[in-house]
């Protein structure tokens, strides 16, 4: 069995008073879990929700803590909605010390974002791209900085299928639609661009990281397995499957938000645990640990890929 990986206990003792953050997908699971260990530190965190009410009513519970929290309207699968919020954002606050982008949908059936994207590389990278690009003056301007870019251990492959980039059929309009091997490249491309914008950022205090935050017990599993069967029937088998807490799944998140030599690592990625890793040599994770996937580290295909989704989003 894998060892959770967990933050040092000091790093949940730093004061973040006065420090500002933006988390998506923060109405539950890892997303909520980090929010509230930022809220707890004094932090004041933007939950970026695309059911404002339902953010709302999940981090209710936080208001006794020491920092705040403000939930904005953010839909992934629209890049209007990805524009007014950031635009929100900017009208509000002139600060923002950390942008994690952690939500995102897997194995999800065939179908397109509002803009018309294979609905699994529009949401999970196309809708953080966007958002990342937008909000690249504000961080700056209050470096120093972090972003966490929610990749997954899926990225090296999953289920036999290799993870790969087709950027000619970025939609699968002309192959067959596979959801697991789409999942595999929206997850790729998250851990090729956090490391591509690294490079971008060197020297502006802005530090860049892609993670594997682990098998985590949460409805992101629900177009590949009834929720319960992961929650209730697998859960005396939590360990050895390497399934987690949405509380452990956030460990890696917040480790590379907080910790203060993560910045010299600027660009890699960072990895809990997973027994499905292709390889058993991966599994016990690191932190930054090496990407098994060499594409990872094929700076052609990363500029290919950057110039692309700048394309796309009509961001120039």
């Amino acid at each position: 069995m894998y060892k959770v990986l967990r933050c040092d206990p000091r790093l949940f003792e730093k004061d973040l008073s006065g420090r500002k953050y933006i988390v998506t997908g923060a109405n539950s699971g890892a997303g909520l879990a980090t929010t509230a260990q930022l809220v707890r530190q004094g932090g004041h965190v933007i939950a970026a929700c695309r059911r404002v009410n339902a953010g709302q009513e999940a981090t209710r519970k936080l208001s006794d803590l020491r920092g705040s929290v403000e939930v904005l309207e953010l839909d992934l699968n629209s890049l209007a909605s990805v524009r007014q919020f950031v635009a929100m954002v900017k009208e509000k606050h002139d600060q923002l010390h950390g942008l994690v982008n952690n939500a995102g949908v897997m194995n999800t059936p065939k179908g397109t974002t509002e803009d018309g994207f294979e609905t699994q590389f529009g949401i999970n990278h196309l809708g953080h791209f966007l958002l990342t690009e937008m909000l690249l003056d504000v961080l700056k301007k209050s470096a120093p900085a972090r972003i966490v870019c929610v990749s997954s251990l899926a990225h090296a492959g999953m289920q036999g299928r290799t993870a790969t980039i087709d950027l000619d059929d970025l939609n699968f309009t002309k192959r067959k639609y596979d959801a697991v091997a789409s999942y595999c490249q929206s997850k790729l491309a998250i851990v090729i661009y956090a490391r591509h914008l690294a490079k971008r950022l060197e020297g502006t205090g802005v530090s860049v990281f892609s993670t594997h935050p682990g098998w985590i017990r949460s409805n992101l599993i629900k177009h590949s397995m009834p929720p319960w069967i992961q929650n209730i029937l697998l859960r005396p088998f939590s360990r050895f499957l390497t399934m987690m807490s949405a509380e452990d799944g956030a460990q890696t998140q917040l480790h590379c938000l907080l910790d203060g030599d993560a910045p010299d690592h600027s660009g890699e990625y960072y990895s809990q645990n997973g027994m499905l890793y292709p390889k058993k040599e991966n599994r016990a994770g690191g932190w930054p640990m090496r990407s098994p996937n060499p594409l990872t580290y094929d700076d052609e295909l990363a500029e290919r890929l950057y110039e692309t989704s700048l394309e796309l989003v009509g961001f120039r």
